[in-house]
């Protein structure tokens, strides 16, 4: 049999034919997803664990190496790495190429309920995972700055909405913030006035972590009335207590005279971290990465974002 032989002997139809294949092909080209570089999802997952004002040293003794003890055991884990600094360890774990990356998150995430034992108390929040991709870069770097605003309002503000809404977007993977920090009550304790009154910095702690104790306060009852007794921080801002409600607190007591903060501390208004700055032309500024999820498209996540801007300006 020819197969060239209804073609030649029908040519109306073998004309039409090839018109429609061609129109078919013209009309593909231009929905065809577009991406800059080929996806390729290395079964990768990395761990986080922060613990405020501990030293690397500590990070690493107490922290990384009990979730190393119960990461390791995985099974399908071909290298597993840590590093870890002021306040924060990462542990990045790499499995085999057939292994499947939900099963092994399940796995990873069991590993660390069991590991919470084994972790400091003071650690207040569970260690988190995402799975990631080492070779990925951030798809689109966002700069926010404001004249009106310091850097810690802006990162509050971006953390409270600014990061929800543009982790909705198809296609982002985890929005990450950097160039600054929630906005704190900073307590610099004074050596020289801590000695002067016999006082440690732990007894500095213990009176402000009693001060702060969110706890029942009671009620009072009498004639028929019920009160209920509340208690808010002073402050410009309510649920966020500002340095002046702080600077009168007692701290201790000598020769009956009441030590307060302000004697032992400068109490100011400041961030949680001082030694975190984004800049962008010059000004203050906190920066924004967003990461797309290993198999969605570049582009496509993209512009998701840029078209969000505009309702969140």
């Amino acid at each position: 049999m020819n197969l060239s032989r209804p073609f030649v002997e029908r040519p109306i139809a073998t004309v039409l034919l090839t018109i429609g294949i061609a129109l078919a092909g013209i009309a593909a080209f231009f929905v065809l997803p577009v991406s800059p570089l080929p996806q390729v999802d290395y079964p990768t997952i990395s761990v986080s664990a922060s613990l405020p004002g501990a030293s690397p040293e500590t990070m690493a003794s107490s922290v990384a190496t009990p979730l190393e003890r119960r990461l390791g055991v995985i099974a399908g884990v071909n290298e597993m790495t840590s590093s870890s600094s002021n306040g924060s360890t990462r542990v990045s774990l790499q499995f085999d190429l057939n292994r499947k990356i939900d099963s092994a998150a399940r796995e990873v995430q069991a590993a660390i309920n069991a590991a919470r034992a084994d972790l400091p108390a003071t650690l207040r929040s569970n260690p988190t995972y995402r799975k990631a991709n080492p070779s990925d870069a951030p798809v689109i770097i966002l700069a926010l700055t404001s004249k009106t605003r310091s850097p810690g309002q802006i990162y509050e503000s971006v953390s409270n909405l600014v990061q929800q809404r543009l982790a909705q977007v198809k296609g982002v993977g985890e929005v990450e913030i950097g160039g600054g920090s929630l906005p704190a009550v900073r307590v610099e304790l004074l050596p020289y006035a801590l000695n002067k009154y016999g006082l440690s910095s732990e007894d500095v702690r213990a009176a402000i972590q009693a001060t702060n104790a969110n706890r029942p306060k009671g009620a009072i009852e009498g004639a028929g009335n019920r009160f209920q007794i509340y208690s808010q921080p002073t402050g410009d801002k309510p649920g966020r207590p500002q340095a002046s409600a702080y600077r009168d607190l007692v701290v201790a007591w000598r020769d009956g005279a009441a030590i307060r903060l302000r004697d032992v501390a400068e109490v100011i208004d400041g961030v949680e971290n001082i030694n975190t700055l984004g800049l962008f032309n010059g000004e203050p500024a906190v920066i924004v990465l967003v990461t797309r999820q290993p198999d969605a498209n570049v582009i496509e996540t993209v512009d998701g974002v840029r078209a969000l801007l505009p309702t969140l300006q």
